[in-house]
């Protein structure tokens, strides 16, 4: 699988690329939500690991963007956040696209897990 990883944290996003690239995957990093945003405007990824707080441009404000563009549709983004985050947040952002909202500090195999199932699932 072709997957982005967006984090400010340079460490957390080592350390997924790392591991997503041990188990056989092809990944890019950006560290800033606008670079992010520029990646998945100009390549398709299967999935997209994205930090929902980062300063200046956040994994929010990607969400919105990707969402009044209509490029939302065919992502599968995975929002890892550190903050606690309510049941209405989530399904804000389920509805304008999301497909999943994980809790940091996340084992990478279970981060992987998830993200197979949107292999699993487009091949059904």
């Amino acid at each position: 699988m072709k997957i982005l990883i967006i984090d400010d944290n340079e460490d957390i996003s080592k350390m997924f690329s790392k591991y997503m690239t041990i188990k056989g995957h092809s990944c890019s990093v950006v560290n800033d939500g606008r670079s992010g945003l520029n990646l998945i405007e100009n390549q398709a990824f299967d999935a997209i690991i994205l930090d929902i707080a980062m300063p200046e441009f956040s994994g929010r404000d990607v969400i919105d963007e990707l969402h009044k563009s209509g490029k939302i549709k065919n992502q599968n983004i995975v929002i890892l956040t550190a903050s606690a985050m309510t049941y209405d947040d989530e399904s804000m952002l389920k509805s304008k696209g999301v497909r999943l909202c994980l809790k940091k500090p996340i084992d990478p195999d279970i981060l992987l897990d998830q993200i197979q199932l949107f292999e699993i699932k487009k091949t059904m």
